[in-house]
């Protein structure tokens, strides 16, 4: 009898341990689980309502118009074409995503940011790059590098990184992300921009600037 209740009790223990390793799997359970609006017939699983398998198509896999470069006519001289779960309903719940960069000649930067989901993997194809990325206090360790066309450079999950062109030319990357949604947080957008404003005491203290620097700073990023 004392077997049989030890048997149990590691049948329920393993029932126990499988169902929390289930409960964080990322992986999916069926081949795909293409992303609807209308969650009148779907099922609802990783953010998204999904659509009857059987009624995917060829179309909720594609995406076309990377070839196109982006508007860089902007205060930072860059521009993001972003190829997500909004763009390709198909992505959704497998863990990837991809961008455009384009950087306008000398000066076009992609402004300090992270990722809050996702780890990028960037590869220049045009142009020269000054790349970074700042590591979690207290290190704060700054990691560089310029990238020529071909080279491959990789910013960590969460981590606050940027991209630069130094070159005289346009520059082109593109960059895969491990989210079918990475985000994206600008880190002067988040700051300075935040909607309502933060209380410029606030900033100025964590910023050891004078208040009317921070005003000032605000205005340049938000607006109502």
């Amino acid at each position: 009898m004392k077997r049989i209740h030890s048997i149990l009790v590691a049948f329920a223990l393993l029932a126990f341990a499988c169902s929390l390793a289930s409960a964080f799997d990322p992986s999916p359970l069926q081949d795909f689980c293409v992303a609807i609006k209308d969650n009148k017939d779907g099922v609802f699983v990783n953010g998204k309502f999904c659509k009857d398998p059987k009624l995917a198509v060829a179309d909720d896999f594609f995406f076309s118009g990377l070839n196109k470069p982006g508007n860089t006519s902007n205060l930072v001289g860059s521009n993001v074409t972003t190829v997500n779960v909004d763009q390709i309903p198909g992505l959704n719940t497998l863990d990837i995503s991809l961008v455009r960069i384009d950087y306008a000649p000398y000066g076009g930067l992609n402004p300090p940011h992270t990722h809050p989901r996702g780890t990028e993997i960037l590869l220049v194809v045009e142009g020269t790059l000054y790349v970074g990325f700042v590591t979690s206090n207290p290190d704060n360790r700054l990691f560089t590098k310029v990238l020529y066309p071909g080279d491959v450079f990789v910013f960590p999950i969460g981590l606050i990184h940027f991209q630069f062109n130094i070159g005289k030319t346009k520059a082109v990357a593109f960059a895969g992300l491990s989210s079918q949604n990475p985000g994206v947080i600008t880190i002067a957008n988040a700051v300075f921009g935040s909607n309502p404003p933060i209380n410029p005491d606030v900033l100025a203290k964590a910023f050891q600037l004078d208040k009317t620097v921070i005003k000032y700073l605000q205005s340049r990023f938000w607006s109502d």
